[in-house]
Formats: C-alpha cells, sequence, structure tokens
C-alpha cells in the first residue's frame, strides 16, 4: 500500500529513503552563515605543523584580528593579489589597533607554511592552516569546488574584536576579488 509523505523539510538538505512505499526524509539543518555580532567559533587550526595548534577562541580574546579566508596555497588570485595585499598592508593595520593578521585555507599546515615562507608572511600574516574545515564549516563559509579538491573556503576577510565580528566581506561568488582584498577593511 503506498502512503504519500510530505517533506516538512523546506531551506534544509534532505535525504530521502524508500520504506515500504513511502518516502521518509531525514533532515540536517543548514547552519546560517556567521555575521556580524557573532562570537567566532572555538576550533583549533595549525601553524607549521600538526604539532602547532592555535586555538581561535584564546587567539581573539581581548583583541583585534583579522582573518582573511582563501580557497587556495599556491593558487593564482590568493598568490598574486589577496595574499600579497595583506602582507603589504600589516604594518598600516598594526598601527590601527589590529593584534594579528591571519591567513586561513583548508590545506595542510605544511602547505600553509611554505607558502607563507614564500610570501615573506614571517611578523606580518600567520599562516593557519584548518585542514579538515572545522572553522571554515562553523562558519558556514565553505564551498566545494572539485578542482581544488573539493571543499575549501570562500574568500572572506574578517576583523574578530574580543572573539566577536565586527565586519564581514564575503564575495559574492565565493572566489571573486573584490570586497575581501586587504585594501577594503575598514578599521573602526
Amino acid at each position: 500500500m503506498f502512503l504519500p509523505c510530505r517533506s516538512i523539510a523546506r531551506g534544509v538538505t534532505s535525504l530521502a529513503t524508500r520504506l515500504n512505499g513511502c518516502s521518509i526524509h531525514t533532515t540536517t539543518a543548514t547552519m546560517a552563515p556567521v555575521k556580524v555580532g557573532d562570537k567566532i567559533p572555538a576550533a583549533d587550526l595549525y601553524e607549521d605543523s600538526p604539532a602547532n595548534k592555535v586555538n581561535i577562541s584564546e587567539l581573539t580574546s581581548g583583541k583585534k584580528v583579522v582573518f582573511f579566508g582563501v580557497p587556495g596555497a599556491f593558487t593564482p588570485g590568493c598568490s598574486k593579489t589577496h595574499l600579497p595585499g595583506y602582507v603589504q598592508n600589516a604594518d598600516k593595520m598594526k598601527s590601527q589597533g589590529v593584534s594579528e593578521i591571519v591567513c586561513v585555507s583548508v590545506n595542510d599546515p605544511y602547505v600553509m607554511s611554505a607558502w607563507g615562507i614564500q610570501h615573506n608572511t614571517k611578523g606580518k600574516v600567520r599562516m593557519l592552516a584548518d585542514p579538515n574545515g572545522v572553522f571554515i564549516k562553523a562558519l558556514d563559509l565553505g564551498t566545494n569546488l572539485p578542482p581544488l579538491g573539493g571543499f575549501r573556503s570562500k574568500r572572506f576577510s574578517m576583523v574578530v574584536n574580543d572573539s566577536k565580528v565586527e565586519e564581514l566581506n564575503v564575495e559574492p561568488d565565493g572566489t571573486g576579488l573584490s570586497c575581501s582584498l586587504a585594501d577594503k577593511l575598514k578599521l573602526k
């Protein structure tokens, strides 16, 4: 006997399973993207190696920290424009009260370290790896880019003041180079 079932899942991801002729829907609520005023999610990122964890909550407590996310280390837009802009503007940002500037990517810590060395980021931009995308997923700023290996970070910039998001700029297409560039940040 077939009994029609109605899905109550709207705006969420559904996985339908057929059972006795009736579709049963299980749902997983989609997260809302991080927004201005939100507390930064607790997550561990990695600097230089898997042995060197950096807790984001501790890093941002009582400080003003600029984060920018990129789809991948060594990719053309990230290497030619995005990262160099933050390296070039680091002293100016720090003179405006920024304690740390952090580049985040869904890469391993060794790749992020090598990329940082290539761009002379030492003392200017911390290169933090989010190998499993835990931080990016908690922010709901991820995107699927199969040519780069699948799950990656959208391109964004964010000012976090004492663990709260003060400014957030997410590229409309997730990968472009406009609002998330260093010279677009409005430091208060």
